[in-house]
């Protein structure tokens, strides 16, 4: 008999947790499990990679006020009758409006978000919330299932999260999941109470498919270095550093072509950033990429410079493609990275990121040795799927 499983999302927009979630659904037996999976909005760039194997459930009609400005939200709930609907909207307006900390944000809306949304009558063996906040409150709040998981994918000290909020939560999952040795021992000082349930699961990242996909032709003009960076356009991610480090390789004379893959709510902060410093035509913010593999390995040094990760898929990925790589410090940076062995960690400023970068700019030989050395390291994680099927037992 197959065990009917349920992961719950957000959506399935550009993010390292979003692709992470396609990852392991690629990964899954379905000779063994039905799949079903919730989406609060079918949106996103991996939307299209859902396999077919896996059942998209409809999606929350009314979650799209939340979605919504205020005013749009109100007249439309106004017109349709919506009376609840509209009242919880302009409750939760109030804590969008008044906290300015986005993780508490959505933690704090969650309770009239929730009034909005329908249970599901579909009972399940095992339900996950695939990220914290919302898709692990919907997995308590509206699912039936035998069992429980919620996957934390960052540093939780750093989200800037509410503990108390967190604790009842936490409590009614059977198994809360990370995917660092660094994130478990945050969760386990921040939730002492739930130790023995926080577990590692390394994100799902595929050898085999990544060098497939990068076979693809990427056609960049010009013969100066290509520097490459892949992350969400935000805070955590780091890239004024990386502006004000370019900034330095141009200054110092260096030839170099800096490309962000990726989108975000920092993208206007960031264009003005590199107008500033007259970098327009050295640092481009080259958005989304359905498939950035061929970017990564046209590279010829790869960077992330992040103030903090979980554990960075990118990461992994330039790892796998064998990319000379320099990261900054953040808490998870020697889960990935040995220093000097298999690329470099500097200390997170914009100043030790240039001197990294430079350093292997002016050496070649540490270059084409960081790329051996990972040509010999086993870099897959395809059997991390079996610690799923042990939780789900």
């Amino acid at each position: 008999m197959k065990k009917k499983v349920l992961f719950i999302m957000n959506n399935l927009t550009c993010g390292g947790a979003e692709k992470a979630l396609i990852s392991l659904l690629e990964t899954m037996d379905y000779s063994h499990y039905d799949v079903d999976l919730f989406l609060l909005k079918h949106e996103g760039m991996f939307f299209c990679k859902i396999p077919s194997a896996v059942n998209v459930l409809e999606e929350p009609s009314d979650y799209r006020y939340f979605d919504m400005s205020m005013k749009k939200a109100f007249q439309d709930c106004l017109g349709k009758g919506k009376f609840k609907i509209a009242l919880n909207r302009l409750l939760a307006g109030f804590i969008y409006k008044n906290e300015k900390n986005s993780a508490r944000s959505e933690q704090r809306a969650w309770k009239y978000i929730s009034k909005s949304l329908p249970n599901l009558h579909t009972r399940y063996d095992i339900a996950v919330g695939y990220l914290e906040k919302n898709p692990i409150y919907f997995c308590i709040d509206k699912v039936n299932a035998g069992k429980k998981l919620g996957f934390i994918h960052s540093d939780y000290n750093k989200m800037g999260m509410d503990a108390y909020i967190d604790q009842s939560y936490f409590g009614k999952l059977d198994h809360l999941v990370t995917v660092s040795e660094e994130c478990r021992e945050i969760l386990k000082k921040n939730f002492p109470m739930h130790t023995e349930k926080i577990e590692v699961m390394y994100n799902i990242v595929s050898p085999a498919t990544i060098h497939n996909l990068a076979l693809e032709q990427v056609n960049w003009p010009g013969n100066e270095l290509k520097l490459v960076s892949v992350g969400r356009l935000n805070h955590h991610k780091g890239f004024e550093l990386a502006i004000d480090a370019c900034k330095e390789l141009v200054q110092a004379g260096y030839q170099v072509k800096w490309y962000i893959i990726g989108e975000g709510e920092e993208r206007k902060n960031l264009e003005k950033l590199i107008a500033e410093n007259e970098l327009k035509d050295t640092f481009k913010l080259i958005g989304l990429k359905e498939n950035p593999y061929p970017y990564i390995k046209a590279a010829d040094i790869y960077i992330q410079s992040s103030r903090f990760e979980g554990k960075s898929i990118a990461v992994d990925e330039a790892k796998i493609l064998q990319k000379p790589i320099v990261v900054t410090n953040f808490n998870t940076a020697k889960d990935q990275i040995n220093d000097h062995e298999n690329g470099l960690i500097v200390d997170m400023n914009s100043k030790s990121l240039f001197e990294g970068i430079a350093a292997l700019i002016d050496n070649p030989a540490l270059r084409k040795q960081f790329s051996m050395q990972l040509s010999n390291e086993q870099l897959g994680t395809e059997s991390e799927i079996h610690k799923l099927y042990e939780m789900f037992k």
